[in-house]
């Protein structure tokens, strides 16, 4: 198949995945991760309706987005502050904080910049040797979010076990439970002002189990852009 003919795919996917659990197509975006391709392909992907790609490395982000401003380029790679840099102020969203640290570091980038960087809080399932933080800590680290002026949290990130899908399901749906669940004590904590919309869970594998559970954004790559998917 072509990259047209695979990105249509996907697509057709989400919107008959959208209907069978009542939601608004519009609530889901796909995040293409563009990771492992270069720039022809991206401008490919452009030319058939892409316009969200996800990063991984800070300097193919930073390379990437110097080829394409005009794109909405996403960090969802693993951070390091001396890579921040290249980060803060390219991406339109960073899904993958977790430290307090790096809440800093991105605050006090984005304040040199005189913007409010978006992020997403990155939360482990479980699995052992996997980043993000535990969910009992994510009310803290929510809080101090809230303090900061140029950090702007959006939602919650994760990643499932890959090749079970049961399972991959309800760390989707624990994911949703627990975002409803920082809402409710936000607000009850007089941090109403943090609402939490974005749930970014879902890759080439189990997108389809996330859209169910409250996916507003999937992260697929292979699905789009390699030849040797056949899922």
């Amino acid at each position: 198949m072509t990259l047209r003919q695979r990105y249509e795919l996907v697509e057709n996917k989400v919107a008959q995945a959208c209907d069978a659990c009542g939601r608004n197509r519009e609530g889901v975006r796909i995040i293409a991760v563009s990771k492992t391709v270069d720039l022809d392909a991206v401008e490919e992907a452009i030319a058939v309706g892409v316009h969200d790609f996800g990063e991984n490395r800070p300097a193919e982000l930073l390379r990437k987005f110097e080829a394409f401003p005009q794109e909405r380029w996403h960090f969802i790679g693993n951070i390091q502050s001396r890579q921040l840099p290249s980060i803060v102020g390219r991406a339109c969203l960073i899904h993958s904080l977790y430290e307090r640290k790096h809440a800093e570091k991105i605050d006090s980038l984005a304040a040199k910049a005189g913007i409010v960087q978006d992020v997403l809080i990155e939360v482990n399932d479980g699995e052992e040797n996997k980043q993000g933080l535990e969910p009992d800590a994510l009310f803290e680290m929510l809080a101090f979010c809230h303090g900061l002026k140029h950090v702007r949290v959006k939602g919650l990130m994760t990643m499932a076990l890959r090749g079970d899908l049961q399972s991959a399901r309800a760390t989707f749906a624990d994911l949703a439970i627990l975002r409803d669940t920082m809402n409710s004590k936000l607000a009850a904590s007089g941090m109403a002002d943090m609402v939490l919309h974005e749930l970014s869970m879902g890759m080439s594998d189990d997108y389809l189990e996330a859209i169910p559970e409250g996916a507003t954004m999937v992260r697929v790559g292979r699905a789009i852009f390699s030849d040797d998917y056949a899922g």
